[in-house]
């Protein structure tokens, strides 16, 4: 079954001609503009002045809100408003505006602000006061608009929560004194945050409070968001039940990731997602097909995964480098995020185990049903994101 007009495909040669066309696809896919069709996490900071007053600059995609995309999408083609949508991505800043102005109304009645204090809790009201809409530019690259609006705590509020309509999808929300940004939350579609404090109580996070919210946010953004970096665990499971192949390849992965994922997010290097992408499900492409290809790891494996692991931590920095981190606590979030993605990846590994491993692997067709089939749906996957992150 490996041998095609004489080809085996098991040879060294195959694989050499397997990497020489990954990185063909590597160029083409780096040098090709990739449409931004994925609906992102709307960020907003919240900055409080000393007589109660606050605005609040929020950077999101304006476009998919008027369009009334479905956030739950991972592809904003998949809505039926997908047309209107790209019309908008084409608007000249004016008309966005104008559009944008227009629903300000609607989308401002789904930020609520709860203020409480020793006479119970009010819902803080909010105007709208400007909008930066970036000019068209490359229709291929997302264009993400400032909103500014502003608010005023009751007196005597002594806390308040923030809760963003599901309609609108998942928020992270910055607040501050002034400039300076204090305490954050990531948060899920429609969730209502934990209670933020007003004035002198209003102070950074403890170093366990900062540790445990990055553990979480980084296991998120495996289980259940991280579908790609899912597959591409899977990948490097399937390959052998042996604890020594998947002890090299996991920490190969793990080095790899932290280290792109902390020069990423001090700025040291920066690679645009519409790179980073294509590139990531490239990586699960390779990883399958070389588990259908080869029945034990070789030599390069640990390497090719060492590699895919840099691009995988700059996929990683992506949630980080918007919702940033806590400037005291810097290190502390960090190492954080990467233990909850660590972990994030064991439980998927543990799964796998489980439900395939632990039942099948001593079964002599353990390979020919379960390694190869998953492998190949592993690789089709990869190589339709591929595909749909470079041309559509």
């Amino acid at each position: 079954m490996f041998t095609i007009y004489g080809f085996d495909l098991r040879t060294s040669k195959f694989l050499v001609c397997i990497r020489g066309l990954f990185a063909v696809l590597i160029f083409f896919g780096g040098c090709a503009a990739v449409q931004a069709h994925e609906v992102v996490p709307a960020i907003f900071t919240l900055s409080l002045q000393e007589d109660g007053s606050f605005t609040i600059q929020s950077r999101l995609n304006m476009e998919a809100l008027v369009a009334e995309i479905d956030p739950e999408l991972s592809d904003t083609n998949e809505s039926p408003n997908a047309p209107q949508y790209d019309a908008l991505r084409l608007a000249e800043p004016e008309e966005l505006r104008r559009q944008i102005i227009d629903f300000s109304a609607a989308w401002l009645s789904g930020i609520e602000i709860v203020a409480s204090s020793v006479d119970g809790e009010q819902r803080v009201p909010l105007e709208y006061l400007s909008v930066d809409v970036p000019g068209v530019g490359n229709p291929a690259i997302q264009r993400l608009s400032i909103v500014t609006v502003r608010g005023e705590m009751p007196l005597g509020s002594t806390s308040f929560t923030w809760r963003y309509d599901p309609f609108y999808g998942e928020s992270a929300i910055r607040v501050g004194v002034g400039d300076t940004a204090i305490q954050a939350q990531f948060l899920q579609s429609g969730e209502l945050s934990k209670p933020f404090p007003l004035g002198d109580a209003l102070v950074p996070l403890s170093r366990s409070e900062v540790a445990v919210d990055y553990v979480v946010l980084g296991f998120e953004h495996i289980l259940p968001k991280g579908l790609d970096h899912i597959l591409f665990v899977l990948g490097i499971f399937l390959l052998s039940l042996s604890w020594r192949p998947l002890l090299l390849q996991v920490t190969a992965f793990t080095i790899a990731h932290t280290i792109t994922l902390a020069l990423s997010l001090y700025g040291v290097i920066a690679l645009s997602p519409a790179i980073v992408e294509p590139l990531i499900a490239l990586s699960i492409v390779y990883v399958a097909i070389e588990n259908v290809l080869t029945k034990e790891l070789k030599p390069w494996r640990v390497w090719v995964v060492f590699a895919f692991g840099l691009l995988h931590g700059m996929g990683f920095a992506g949630v980080l480098t918007e919702l940033g981190l806590p400037e005291g606590e810097f290190v502390t979030a960090l190492i954080a995020f990467n233990v909850g993605v660590e972990l994030g990846q064991l439980a998927v590994i543990a799964a796998a185990f489980l439900l395939v491993g632990v039942w099948f692997r001593n079964k002599p067709w353990y390979r020919s049903r379960i390694v190869i089939p998953c492998s190949l749906g592993i690789a089709a996957t990869g190589l339709w994101w591929t595909i749909e992150r470079v041309f559509f």
